[in-house]
């Protein structure tokens, strides 16, 4: 893997971690979308998009995901099947109501920034930087989007923490 300037066996077990990634945010696309379909109430408009908002991002990370992979000079996983038997995120059934469907996201959002902790790990393992850049900005951006669902989920009573000097 001369342009890389790794070793193909060292970045192995990056794969491994990439592709178990990618198995779980295919998982989490189709929550969000199953959500974005089947979202009833008085919050549907707010949610509806914000579920597609979510999904069409979901699947831009799909695809840079697939091509970091390639990047590395594997294939990656592709096949339903395997991402089903793969993946920690669960499907969901479609009859929730709306802060049940957020708190399913925020659950999915916690595998999602676990399996990215696993990924950095790897790849600063073995000096990937690419990775552990790729992956960086996605737990950035992922953690934000974490918070803004938790605040929405939040009742106006509920307070966050104070920190003292």
């Amino acid at each position: 893997m001369n342009y890389l300037n790794m070793k193909e066996e060292q970045v192995l077990p990056v794969v491994v971690e990439l592709n178990t990634l990618l198995a779980d945010y295919h998982l989490y696309y189709q929550k969000l979308r199953n959500f974005h379909w089947n979202i009833l109430g008085r919050n549907f408009f707010d949610l509806h998009e914000k579920f597609e908002e979510l999904y069409e991002d979901a699947r831009g990370k799909i695809d840079e995901i697939a091509e970091r992979i390639l990047t590395l000079r594997y294939h990656p996983m592709s096949n339903l099947s395997a991402y089903m038997e793969t993946s920690s995120i669960e499907e969901s059934d479609i009859s929730l109501e709306d802060r049940e469907m957020v708190g399913e996201i925020l659950k999915a959002h916690s595998i999602l920034l676990r399996q990215m902790s696993r990924v950095v790990d790897k790849a600063e393992t073995v000096g990937d930087e690419g990775t552990v850049d790729l992956i960086g900005a996605y737990i950035r951006e992922l953690e934000k989007t974490s918070w803004m669902l938790d605040a929405w989920n939040r009742t106006p009573k509920e307070s966050l923490k104070t920190a003292a000097a």
